[in-house]
């Protein structure tokens, strides 16, 4: 004949055990969690300097589209024939900022014209696919850009700057 121990059987203290026990490991993690997680960076550093990707597929052609990295608008175009031929045949003594369109862009990549839309004036944001040179425009004083970024005219002393930018495939860029 077997007689049953009270070691068989789950007592109440035993319970009580395991219920402490897990109660100090969520509260043990409740209280390393902030511990680790203020070792990440903070959403404005990461935003100040760290690369972003850009899909290119949904631009059309003749299509420019403005993003923002590190506080900056970019300027993503996607150069027709016409203008690529305009930019390249424009002779550089005539430009303030001489620079000619191939140091713009990427070799093999003609038709991407990647610029910080900023204005070399005054800050100013310009307008894309206005002006003279159907490029860039600054309302605010008149600087006029081909669309290559290069200055053709207005108070604006050089070209629109071109962020550092790599292909990471042909229809995606890294900018950063």
């Amino acid at each position: 004949m077997t007689t049953a121990s009270s070691a068989d059987h789950p007592t109440r203290r035993d319970f009580l055990f395991v219920a402490t026990g897990a109660v100090a490991a969520v509260g043990a993690a409740a209280a390393v969690w902030p511990l680790v997680a203020q070792m990440n960076p903070d959403a404005a550093t990461i935003a100040a300097g760290a690369p972003i990707e850009v899909d290119l597929t949904p631009i059309a052609e003749g299509q420019d589209i403005k993003v923002f990295w590190r506080g900056k608008p970019i300027y993503i175009s996607h150069r027709t024939k016409k203008q690529i031929e305009e930019a390249q045949k424009v002779s550089l003594s005539s430009l303030p900022d001489p620079q000619p369109d191939s140091a713009r862009v990427k070799a093999g990549h003609d038709q991407w014209l990647v610029v910080i839309g900023i204005c070399t004036h005054l800050g100013c944001i310009p307008i894309a696919h206005e002006g003279s040179y159907d490029g860039f425009f600054c309302p605010c004083h008149g600087s006029v850009y081909d669309t290559s970024g290069r200055i053709r005219s207005g108070p604006a002393p050089s070209n629109l700057p071109v962020p550092p930018y790599t292909f990471v495939s042909d229809t995606k860029i890294q900018i950063g």
